[in-house]
């Protein structure tokens, strides 16, 4: 950890010396004899500048060697290679994976509103084309409990009668597909009450899949479980393994947290994907209830308490049982023990405790994540619990924050609006509405999700929170600075910010405060709803300023100074104004003359 941070800071400062280096010295070329005046002027004006840059430059390629030269020592000394180190971790991730047992199934004896989509599940395997391989997947987050209803109806009693070859294969998120194989031979053996075939360990791939095939479809009707599975390639792949047809019919059942996944193994089979939904409120209470009260009914004073835990989890029924387990330990009596849950339930997940296995669970979700979609889910931390963001909002600050790559033949909104794509079908952001040509309009993520990401984002100082107290204002260099206004009246503490925090700020949403314009490598600036009236000349020497939204609040004009922001790619203005006809419009703005059209 502390060699990644060591690398993240210095490519941070990169990064800053850069953007100043290009301010301050990439101007826009002159012509003529004025050009040759400004170029000498500039080189005696600039000259210390220059050498301040230079210095910080070599600075810096001093600081990455250090780094290097490090780290091949450990490497040395402990024999320990990046590649071996990931592989390390692999190792220990997937044998934690392999250990599906309380921190991933929900406890059978309090299970609730898990019978109407078992025997929806059941009907499906039972029905339908009794010569075809039908395919059933059950998509869904992390936690929902996936992988506790598939296997009550794999060991359904009917289920057991219908296919009596069953079984049950956890694949891995890093899973080595020959053990995989392997594995699915030994239990197909095990089934059959056959000795385990020496053979295998010496096979190919091709010819695994081939003996398992060939063992399948003599077997008789089977139904075997994918549970966990990642990637569309681990189906592509395995599914030349499974006989298409046979005289019985037989059934595989799949689960996963990506749509894609699961809509690829059932589209060829014309089978069913099945979208697991939280628990509903009555049902969280009753799981609730069940866990900490053996059934009982929850003390009236905790009720407030309890209800206010209870819409943290969503009704995710790990969460539900992972905080129940840890009211359990409390004091019914003492309700400011309660209290104290529920105000620190972040803190619980990102301690070792009760919550740990929830946090490894939502984790993984994000721990399979390409490099820039992780980025683009941590900046989601910058809003609010429970807040929805327009969707176009969010990718145009993805944008804004270059955060979205280019790529040929693609316009780079369309690049974006596929990581958003991409991070819905991974089951991180929830879609809420949509526009009726089932595009998109608003999205959030799940609060125990949010403060996942929000621990990741302050391990990598990408966003830093704050209510906007004098005490909670950060000291340390920050990115990305969120304040979240805990009353009405704070704008008093503007005054009390420590100003020395700001100089590698590079987002900040809030009302705007006098250091606004010492922040010389802020790129966006979100003043949308807030109060302010007007937006000052000094927004001029905001050189890197590419995202300025002022939509909703009560600025009716904007300076000519805005003309020199190079990098402005997007400014939002607006008013909500109250008329019969819900018009959204300009009424009475000014902007330069030469700034180009606005949208209506």
């Amino acid at each position: 950890p502390e060699f990644n941070e060591q690398v993240r800071d210095a490519a941070y400062d990169t990064e800053d010396i850069l953007d100043e280096f290009v301010a301050r010295f990439a101007r826009h070329p002159a012509t003529g004899f004025y050009r040759s005046v400004r170029r000498i002027f500039s080189s005696i004006k600039n000259l210390r500048a220059r050498h301040r840059v230079a210095s910080e430059i070599q600075g810096i390629k001093s600081r990455i060697k250090s780094i290097s030269e490090a780290h091949q020592r450990y490497q040395s000394e402990y024999g320990i290679s990046a590649q071996a180190s990931n592989s390390l971790s692999a190792v220990n991730n997937t044998t934690w994976r392999y250990s599906r047992d309380d921190a991933l199934l929900v406890e059978e004896a309090k299970l609730v509103g898990i019978d109407q989509p078992k025997n929806h599940l059941i009907s499906e395997l039972l029905e339908g084309d009794d010569h075809q391989l039908k395919v059933v997947s059950v998509v869904g987050m992390g936690g929902l409990g996936k992988t506790t209803l598939v296997k009550k109806v794999h060991e359904d009693l009917e289920v057991r009668r219908q296919f009596p070859v069953r079984v049950w294969v956890t694949v891995s998120e890093t899973c080595d597909f020959q053990f995989l194989l392997k594995d699915l031979i030994r239990q197909l053996h095990e089934e059959g009450k056959k000795p385990d075939p020496r053979s295998i360990e010496s096979m190919t791939t091709t010819e695994l899949k081939n003996f398992v095939k060939d063992f399948l479809q003599q077997a008789g009707r089977y139904a075997i479980v994918f549970d966990d599975v990642w990637d569309v390639e681990f189906w592509n792949t395995i599914k030349f393994a499974l006989p298409e047809s046979s005289r019985g019919g037989n059934r595989v059942m799949l689960t996963t947290r990506k749509a894609d996944v699961a809509t690829a193994s059932s589209i060829e089979s014309r089978g069913l994907v099945y979208r697991m939904e939280p628990l509903s409120i009555e049902d969280s209470w009753t799981l609730f209830r069940n866990k900490i009260f053996d059934g009982g009914n929850c003390p009236g004073h905790l009720m407030d308490v309890a209800k206010g835990i209870l819409d943290k989890c969503e009704g995710l029924p790990l969460a539900i049982l992972a905080i129940g387990g840890l009211l359990s330990l409390k004091d019914v009596n003492r309700i400011d023990e309660w209290e104290m849950v529920q105000r620190s339930l972040g803190g619980e997940l990102e301690g070792t405790g009760k919550l740990d296995r929830v946090k490894k669970i939502l984790s993984l979700s994000y721990s399979d994540l390409p490099w820039h979609l992780k980025t683009c889910l941590l900046y989601r931390s910058i809003y609010p619990e429970d807040h929805k963001i327009a969707c176009t909002r969010l990718v145009n600050l993805w944008i804004a924050e270059r955060f979205v790559e280019w790529r040929e033949g693609m316009s780079i909104e369309d690049v974006a609006w596929g990581y958003l794509g991409e991070l819905v079908n991974r089951s991180l952001i929830q879609v809420t509405d949509a526009f009726y040509e089932g595009l998109p309009d608003r999205c959030r993520i799940h609060d125990l999700m949010r403060e996942v990401i929000l621990i990741k984002s302050r391990e990598q100082n990408m966003v830093t929170v704050t209510t906007g107290q004098p005490t909670t204002w950060p000291s340390e260099k920050v990115r990305r600075l969120v304040v979240h206004s805990s009353s009405s009246n704070n704008a008093q503490h503007h005054q009390q910010r420590p100003s020395y925090c700001f100089d590698h700020l590079r987002s900040f949403i809030t009302e705007i405060p006098n250091e606004i314009f010492k922040m010389f490598h802020l790129k966006h600036l979100d003043l949308w709803g807030t109060r302010v009236e007007r937006v000052p000349k000094a927004i001029g020497k905001l050189q890197h300023l590419e995202f300025l939204d002022l939509g909703n609040t009560a600025v009716r004009e904007l300076p000519m100074e805005i003309l020199k922001l190079q990098k402005l790619r997007f400014l939002k203005v607006y008013q909500l104004v109250d008329s019969s006809d819900d018009d959204y419009g300009y009424h009475g703005f000014k902007a330069p003359s030469n700034i180009g059209g606005f949208l209506p």
